[in-house]
């Protein structure tokens, strides 16, 4: 099980570790070919173009992943006018449990809610939230992503970044 925090609201979903006794697989070449290949498979999908890795972004990420590790607070950047270059996704979880390709599936999953449409009326349930993460994933405009993860005794904290952040109000997605 997992739960993330999106836009203030909790939301908790069932997801199959990769097995209770033993970690999953970890390291930069296999974090960013789990984001690269599971996000560009999204956005082909949808005709966009693939992201490019973006080392800045992922150091980016990285930072707010370590806060969330070191405090246990689970939130959104609030770094003042973060938001206007960078889009982001987060995920949390028991630490060492989940793979990276199942922490990006969980974001890409979303895509069930999803309805072509203008932003914010995207999705099935009416409820921009249950796809915000997949909207950002296959945001056309968005170019470079760049993730990390940090880790406290207990919990991961993954991050992804976006450059040019997405899900803004009136742009069509299909």
């Amino acid at each position: 099980m997992f739960s993330r925090l999106f836009m203030g609201l909790a939301v908790v979903a069932m997801v199959a570790p990769a097995t209770a006794s033993s970690t999953a697989a970890r390291g930069e070449k296999q974090l960013r070919a789990a984001v690269l290949d599971n996000h560009n498979r999204a956005r082909a999908q949808h005709g966009v173009r693939p992201l490019a890795w973006d080392n800045r972004l992922a150091a980016s990420a990285m930072e707010h992943a370590r806060y969330m590790a070191r405090t246990g607070r689970y939130h959104h950047d609030r770094t003042p006018g973060r938001r206007k270059y960078q889009g982001e996704n987060m995920w949390r979880g028991q630490r060492g449990l989940f793979s990276y390709e199942i922490i990006v599936g969980t974001m890409t999953d979303e895509v069930r809610h999803f309805r072509a449409g203008t932003f914010p009326h995207v999705s099935r349930s009416g409820s921009w939230h249950d796809v915000g993460h997949y909207t950002q994933i296959v945001w056309p405009s968005t170019t470079h992503v760049g993730c990390a993860m940090a880790s406290s005794a207990t919990t991961d904290y993954f991050v992804c970044r976006y450059s040019p952040p997405g899900n803004k109000d009136g742009v069509r997605l299909s």
